[in-house]
Parts: C-alpha cells; structure tokens; sequence
C-alpha cells in the first residue's frame, strides 16, 4: 500500500509539474522545424506565420530548415524531440500523408502515433511552370514533345514524395509519357536549375514561383486543380486540359511530439488560429490562392489525416512513384 501510495504521489507531483509548465507556456522561444530547405513554399509560409507568431506568443518563434529525404529528416528530428511544445512541426502533406505509402516500413516516425496535431494552415493546388526556352509552351506541346522524346524532359521537385512531385508523376502516368524526375534539397536550388535550362519544367505553389513568372524568368503553362487560379486566370487548370486524374493538392498542418501535454496544445492552437486571421496572412494566403485550414484543429485532424493517408496511397500506387 505504501509503494502505491508512493507511485500516486509521485503522479500527482508530475501531473502539477506538467499543469505548471502549461500554465506558464510559452516562457521561452518555440522552434518551428519546417522538413524543407529555405526558399520553398513551406519556409516562406513558415517565416510570414512565425513573424505574426512571435507577437501573439510574446515569445520569439524561429523557423529552423532541416531538409532532407522528402522532409523524412526534420519529421523525424521533431518526433524525437522533447513533447513540451518548444519544437514544433511544419507537417505537410508529403511526410505525413505520402512518405507512409511511398516508404512503407521503411520510416521512424508514425504520422498518425508519433505526432499530437496542434492546427491546420492551408490547401492548394500548384503551378506548372516551364523555362522559357524549353521547346514547349502549353502543356499540350509538353506532353507532345515527351512522346516524341521519352525520359528527355526533365522536371523537378523539393524531393521524394512531395505534391509537386506526385502531381507530375500523375501527369506522366495520365498522359502516357515517360519523364526524368530531379529531386532537389531545397526548393531555392531547383528553381536555380529550372532558370539554368537544367530542368525542363516543375511543378510548384504560385508564393515560390509568382515573382519569377512576373520577371520573365519562368512560364505558366498549366495548374494542377479543376478550376483556375483566379490570380493565374489565363493559366488551363490540369482538368480542362483533359486529365481531371491528374489533379493534385497538397496541405500544411502544425504538430507536435507525441505526449505533448494537452493543455499546451490547445495553447499552441490558440496562438496558430490568431495568427491565421492577421490581415497579413489572410492577404498572402489570398493572394497565393491558398485556401486556410482554420477549421481544423487538433480534434479534426487526426480524421483528416488517416483519410488524407488514403488518399495519397492511391495517388502513388496510380502515379507508379517510388522512392529510390
């Protein structure tokens, strides 16, 4: 009995300790790993969120990049990490709904059981963007020339298994064509490469490729939902072209490690849905026609997640995606 009697003291000293720590969060910086390098849809979210973040936490909350394997490696960093809400997770849709399928058996983390989902952020669809000098303008003439020319076109992404690179396997698989897929590290260096004449095409969210198709730099030849960007009006959407299979969209969520105490969770939470409705990141969501997440918070999302995972394993085993 005085063993017992023992292990409830010492629970109920922890449970004040946790309830204390919740009371007081955030008393410190919060880092907010993005699985990506700097320069990507993913980072420049992160920094506009993080900024208005800082303020309504009174606490400064930095983007810490850690690319790598399709965002394989900074999901893993944050699974591992202490569950006290300090290192939180830019969890989008390739680690967390496409990697499980794409390396079956082969991840340390479990979307589902290694992560407490914290808050939604956005939906959207993508851009097909082209160099300029590629011998094809729309993506009619894309699909054209690769027929012609099998596995000569080249086209590249973030890494393995991120929309982008799903939405051209699924335009590939689609159109009966054969590509050469490039994945990168970093969105930045991709988008170098696509300017270089390296690449031949990508496909990315319109906030990494706007101010380069506004140069002259980059053409739009296609997007990758049903309808058009109504900031891209001119730009076929991917099922008016004729291949409504080939649709595609990726999304972004927070979360943290698994045993996070729930009471910081729904802090973190609180802080992320005011972010969402500060005008300045109302303004870039609009004007990159993300659609916001506000509705979903941590009850929501394990739902959305389990059903997103089965989606996306359609979408790979019907694209013939692999990881190697």
């Amino acid at each position: 009995m005085k063993f017992l009697a023992a292990i409830a003291g010492v629970s109920l000293a922890l449970g004040a300790v946790g309830s204390a720590a919740a009371d007081d969060y955030p008393n410190r910086t919060i880092t907010w790993v993005v699985p990506f390098g700097a320069g990507g849809v993913t980072d420049n979210t992160a920094r506009i969120m993080s900024k208005v973040m800082t303020r309504i936490a009174g606490q400064p909350v930095i983007v810490d990049n850690r690319p790598g394997a399709g965002g394989i490696v900074g999901t893993e960093y944050v699974a591992a990490a202490k569950p006290d809400g300090y290192t939180i997770l830019y969890a989008s849709s390739g680690p967390m709904a496409v990697n499980p399928t794409l390396y079956k058996g082969r991840l340390s983390y479990d979307p589902l059981k290694s992560f407490t989902p914290v808050q939604g952020l956005s939906q959207a669809n993508m851009l097909i963007v082209a160099n300029p000098s590629a011998p094809f303008k729309s993506v009619p003439e894309l699909i054209e020339y690769a027929k012609k020319n099998p596995e000569k076109v080249n086209f590249g992404s973030p890494g393995q298994g991120t929309a982008q690179h799903l939405s051209a396997e699924l335009l590939q698989k689609e159109a009966g064509i054969k590509l050469t897929h490039v994945p990168y590290k970093t969105g930045a260096t991709q988008m170098s490469d696509l300017m270089a004449g390296v690449l031949d095409f990508s496909v990315e969210y319109p906030a990494v490729v706007r101010p380069l198709i506004e140069a002259g730099k980059l053409r739009a030849i296609g997007m990758t939902g049903s309808k058009r960007f109504k900031t891209f009006p001119d730009v076929p959407s991917i099922a008016e072209l004729g291949y409504p299979n080939a649709q595609n969209a990726g999304w972004s969520t927070i979360a943290v490690p698994a045993g996070t105490p729930p009471q910081i969770v729904q802090k973190l939470g609180e802080i992320v849905r005011e972010a969402l409705k500060d005008p300045s990141v109302v303004e870039y969501f609009d004007r990159n026609d993300n659609m916001p997440l506000t509705e979903f918070g941590s009850d929501k999302l394990p739902e959305f997640v389990t059903k997103e995972i089965e989606k996306f394993r359609e979408i790979v085993e019907r694209s013939g995606a692999t990881a190697d």
